[in-house]
């Protein structure tokens, strides 16, 4: 479990801000997030044949999946918080 190393003091200060859960799935959004600009850079020089004002298909491809990921993670930490209010009242 390399990423719980790697990703440690991240990991401490968001599980205790915000819960084991949540916590988890914060690093998580960092994480695709730096992968996202990481793709986004090397978009720039592979750029797409077709379009040279777009960047390549593949790198598209993986740049939309990056943000589906993140929209659902969100989803679920949004999720994770509405039930925990609402066991709370």
């Amino acid at each position: 479990m390399p990423v719980f190393w790697d990703r440690k003091e991240e990991l401490e200060k968001y599980e205790f801000m915000m819960g084991v859960e949540r916590g988890r799935l914060a690093v998580s959004l960092d994480v695709l997030t730096d992968a996202l600009a990481l793709i986004g850079q090397h978009g720039v020089y592979c750029v797409s044949s077709r379009n040279p004002s777009k960047p390549a298909l593949d790198i598209e491809a993986v740049m939309k999946s990056i943000n589906d990921a993140k929209e659902l993670i969100g989803s679920a930490m949004e999720e994770i918080r509405r039930k925990k209010q609402e066991s709370a009242v």
